[in-house]
């Protein structure tokens, strides 16, 4: 069944199917078309297909990709990234699809969701266990390593997951993931692997960046193919890249200051001029943004901050550099030969100002200049190309004695002239290609010796290449030493990854970086002490703000360069930087929606993308601090904080799995009505187990006017449902039926309206609150156990309009406390259900959820429909804007359908009407008024409750201006006709089930 359902976020992919296709070849198109070839969905025209791609095509056994969808948004460096593939089986029986996909390895899934034949499958992140026993549906296991081995891929992770198609059925997985991207060498990496196996019908990246500051570099490289090629890891100097290198085909850049978005959207026969085989390559972004002086860029948002700090223009700060090199026998032949081609170029490199020295080691230690570093001449560095040149392979391994040879010489050299050293950095550089084999072969007290001899004088960096290094030892000495760890794959460009990494860190600029903030003022600030900052590289720094109403912070950036010490201060006006930092998400939001500059919106994750950055970079420093840990209680206490930080923003982690269903399909193709098979996800380096949280809610194809309230009549109906032992709900499609909603409403700026039937008279008011606030609409938590509150979001007026602004409702949260208490969140993007378990459906797609005597129906960007009980129901209208003026938002409308479960004590804005009767009153003497500049005491008297309220008869439009209504309008929010003032009705948050303050229907 085909669901149109889109992604929101935005993101880098790849999906599996293990069939080859041979080489193409430019061949004559063929007149006739194979009526076979409409299966597969061609986004041209299947008469200008090679008969060779579509032979291929028509021959596919397993499940074809008809749609790749990859939509990356970067903002301020932090990206969202949203996967879309659609499978297609074209045959009667069942098949597998495998979806299959790289992911950065420094990047954390936070969603994964499937769709077949119609039904949702969610997931959740859990608390990974101990050992997870292997469900029905298997579990995607790591190929060609050893359970617990890291993966030798330089710089990603591959994410997999297999489910059985029905026979002429159609399969959607969804996946997003998130990472705070990078500065190496003076620009940000953004990289999009493309290798589905396969040729995709209708194939599309689009990666949209949106910063604060002025983007001043911005480059598409080719297509990069093969391992070799993974500059992220190898950080090769843009010298390697052409000046102006051909874009891939098809590739289209929009740009302006602060945005730019670029599309890749190949055709079938495009892809298979550039490989048969699916095997594209990765789609890699460069760009860099302009430096703020100073203490740098801060971002603020809703309680978080942000700061990114990169100077520039400082001088270079003399290095005193020591190489250890793996010379052991396994280095015999390509490796070694790499290796020296790059130290020959990192020595020409080397500044008059450094100091330097090699120690090469097998079974055997040899040092180049024993008892001493050498500063940088011509005959030193002659002689050092000779000691590299003579290097021969040969021995075992003994890691131990070079990391300590190393230690020995570089601390001895800065302990003879302390003085001498001050303004200079110490580090040393050290590489390998194997495990310990010789001398100490216990990882801990490896560790352990390299503490003691570094003593916290100097950073140690570390290299791994090839797949047989012991990463986790090379990553804790990096870790444990103020360094950093790279690896190398076996098949990579070692030499240039080599020099790349070198240039990284080869230009330090300072030194002991301590960053403070107002005491008091902020907490849970992520590492703020750096030992050295490198030239093209960037410090970034988050955290919480204890007082939301302080007008300042004041900043102070304290380090030493090359001659002297530096402070940096300054007083950050927090008010005008949230300003500032909404505005430029809202133009994320506005650009990446608008039917020219994007496709998408970012949504309420990218809304709260500065606490995401907070709770990424706190995340990975927990793992790192766990890896660090010396003791098993101080390891725990940083384990539970990670994975408590990883649950609360649904990140798979290390401490982390996923867990999702899995349907189960019949022999002859069908699916099953029983239960799916919970199954956990692992990431190929099997120190993941994989999460979701959310579908998909990006906004592609909208009506320019807000969505109507009726049944879309494609949508197809009367599926049969299938119950999920890990949620206890009931996901289906919905049945065509017509939808009866009553008057009683609020929607628009909101505009309320109630409807009297016992009367025959309908009311209306206005309740022109303040942006934040949250109205009580329903109260009915000590009968039915129902309440419902709505969040205001503002916007500007229109032109010529008396108002000072709008508001909308953004969100509608409805509690349920029996029979089990349940919560139901709606925006104009997504639906959350959260109750035993917690599930997140998008507004953009067509399904039912049962759960008990609770069911929640979505019709795609239409309407939400919420039954309780089968006595109440609410509907939720979906208003969505493809090109939305300044003065409109997205945002929802309230319907009451049925109110019989109610009780008569409800009370809110809505509920406290539902049950009364009023009447009319007219003067005598005095025809009825019928507009605003009536008097009052022209105007007829509505009694209401004994109240006597002034009104005047107005028009109004509802069910999203299909529908006029002539109702009597209350003025001054509405007053008297409400039991209560307005103020009464704005509650705390919005799942507040608080009483009414003056009792049941209380005046």
């Amino acid at each position: 069944m085909d669901m149109d359902v889109n992604m929101l976020f935005l993101t880098l992919l790849m999906c599996y199917n293990p069939y080859v296709f041979g080489q193409f070849e430019d061949i004559n198109i063929e007149e006739d078309l194979s009526p076979d070839l409409t299966d597969f969905d061609l986004d041209i025209s299947p008469r200008r297909v090679p008969r060779q791609v579509k032979s291929m095509l028509i021959k596919e056994t397993k499940p074809h990709i008809q749609e790749l969808s990859v939509k990356t948004t970067i903002i301020s460096r932090y990206a969202f990234t949203a996967v879309s593939c659609t499978m297609l089986n074209r045959h009667s029986a069942a098949a597998e699809g495998v979806f299959q996909f790289l992911i950065p390895k420094n990047a954390y899934v936070s969603n994964f969701t499937m769709i077949i034949g119609g039904r949702v499958y969610p997931s959740e992140v859990r608390p990974k266990e101990k050992k997870v026993k292997q469900g029905k549906g298997g579990e995607a296991k790591p190929k060609n390593k050893e359970a617990g081995e890291q993966s030798s891929e330089p710089e990603v992770e591959v994410f997999r997951m297999g489910a059985s198609i029905p026979g002429r059925n159609r399969a959607m997985f969804m996946l997003t993931y998130e990472e705070l991207l990078q500065r190496r060498l003076g620009r940000y990496e953004h990289v999009t692997s493309l290798r589905p196996l396969q040729l995709v019908s209708r194939l599309s990246v689009d990666v949209t960046i949106v910063d604060h500051s002025t983007i001043t570099h911005l480059e598409v490289l080719p297509l990069r193919n093969g391992k070799s090629n993974t500059a992220v890891a190898s950080g090769a100097s843009a010298a390697k890249t052409p000046a102006k290198p051909a874009l891939p085909v098809s590739t289209v850049i929009k740009q302006n200051k602060t945005f730019c978005r670029i599309t890749f959207s190949p055709n079938i026969v495009q892809q298979a001029k550039i490989t048969t085989s699916g095997m594209l390559g990765e789609f890699v972004v460069h760009y860099d943004v302009e430096r703020e002086l100073g203490i740098g860029d801060i971002q603020v948002l809703n309680g978080h901050f942000v700061h990114y700090f990169a100077p520039k223009d400082l001088p270079v700060v003399p290095k005193n550099v020591v190489f250890v090199i793996d010379t052991s026998a396994s280095m015999l032949g390509t490796k070694i030969r790499q290796t020296k081609d790059a130290l020959f170029t990192i020595l020409r490199d080397l500044r008059p100002g450094d100091r330097f020295n090699f120690v090469s080691f097998s079974n055997r230690i040899k040092v180049w200049q024993p008892n001493r570093l050498v500063p940088v001449t011509p005959l030193n560095v002659r002689d050092a190309k000779k000691f590299i040149y003579m290097l021969q392979p040969t021995g075992g391994t003994d890691i131990n004695g070079g990391i300590q040879t190393g230690s020995s010489l570089l601390s001895g050299y800065l302990n003879a002239d302390p003085d001498a050293n001050h303004n200079s950095v110490s580090l040393i550089i050290f590489l390998t290609d194997g495990r310990p084999t010789v001398g100490e072969l216990q990882s801990p007290s490896i560790l352990s010796s390299a503490r003691a001899a570094v003593k916290e004088q100097f950073c140690v960096f570390t290299i791994g290449m090839g797949n047989d290094v012991d990463y986790r030892l090379l990553e804790r000495m990096a870790l444990e030493n103020c360094g950093m760890m790279r690896r190398i794959h076996e098949d990579s460009d070692a030499s240039t990854m080599l020099k790349g990494f070198y240039d990284e860190i080869g230009t330090p600029l300072l030194s002991d970086i301590r960053v403070n903030y107002t005491e008091d003022s902020v907490q849970y600030v992520t590492q703020h002490l750096f030992t050295n900052y490198f030239n093209g590289s960037e410090i970034v720094i988050a955290g919480k703000l204890t007082n939301q109403s302080a007008d300042s912070l004041h900043v102070q950036v304290t380090a030493s360069n090359s001659d002297k010490s530096i402070v940096l201060e300054t007083d950050v006006a927090l008010r005008q930087r949230e300003v500032e930092t909404e505005r430029h998400v809202k133009e994320a939001a506005a650009g990446v929606g608008s039917g020219d500059t994007g496709a998408g919106t970012t949504g309420s994750v990218a809304d709260d993308f500065v606490e995401r950055v907070w709770g990424f970079l706190s995340v990975k420093e927990g793992l790192r601090s766990r890896l660090k840990s010396q003791t098993s209680r101080e390891r725990e206490g940083h384990t539970q904080q990670a994975t408590n930080l990883s649950l609360t923003y649904h990140f798979l982690t290390p401490l982390t799995s996923l867990v999702v269903e899995k349907p189960q399909v019949l022999a002859d193709g069908t699916m099953a009505e029983d239960t799916p098979t919970p199954t956990p996800v692992t990431t190929e380096t099997n120190k993941k187990a994989v999460s979701a949280n959310e579908l998909s809610d990006e906004m592609e194809g909208e009506e320019d006017t807000a969505q109507s309230l009726h049944l879309k009549k494609d949508q197809p109906g009367g599926q049969s449902s299938t119950v999920t032992k890990t949620t206890g709900k009931v996901l289906k499609r919905p049945a065509q039926k017509s939808i009866t909603i009553s008057k009683t409403s609020a929607d628009g700026d909101p505009h309320f309206v109630v409807e009297f039937p016992l009367s025959k008279l309908t009311v209306c008011f206005n309740i022109n609150g303040e942006p934040g606030h949250i109205l009580r609409m329903v109260s009915d938590h000590k009968h039915s156990g129902v309440t419902v509150n709505g969040k205001l979001i503002g916007a500007p007026a229109p032109a010529g309009s008396h108002k000072q602004h709008r508001t909308y409702f953004s969100t509608i949260t409805i509690v349920v406390n029996r029979p089990k208490r349940s919560y139901i969140e709606v925006t104009p993007k997504k639906v959350i259900l959260d109750g035993q378990d917690r599930l997140v459906l998008s507004c953009d797609t067509t399904v039912s959820v049962e759960s008990g005597g609770l069911a929640v129906t979505i019709v795609g960007k239409s309407t939400v429909t919420v039954t309780i009980g089968g006595t109440i129901c609410f509907v939720i209208l979906v208003h969505q804007y493809k090109n939305p003026a300044p003065y409109q938002r997205n945002h929802l409308g309230f319907y009451i359908s049925n109110s019989k479960g109610l009780s008569h004590d409800c009370h809110g804005l809505l509920g406290q009407f539902l049950y009364e009767e009023v009447g009319l009153a007219e003067l005598p003497g005095n025809a009825m008024a019928t507009g605003d500049n009536s008097t009052s005491a022209r105007s007829p008297i509505l009694k209401v409750k004994g109240r006597s309220v002034p009104v005047v008869q107005k028009t109004r439009r509802i069910y999203s201006g299909r529908q006029s209504v002539d109702c009597w309008f209350a003025r001054n929010n509405a007053a008297k006709l409400i039991d209560g003032q307005y103020e009464d009705y704005v509650v705390s948050h919005l799942f507040d089930t608080g009483d009414w303050p003056h009792g049941s229907n209380g005046a």
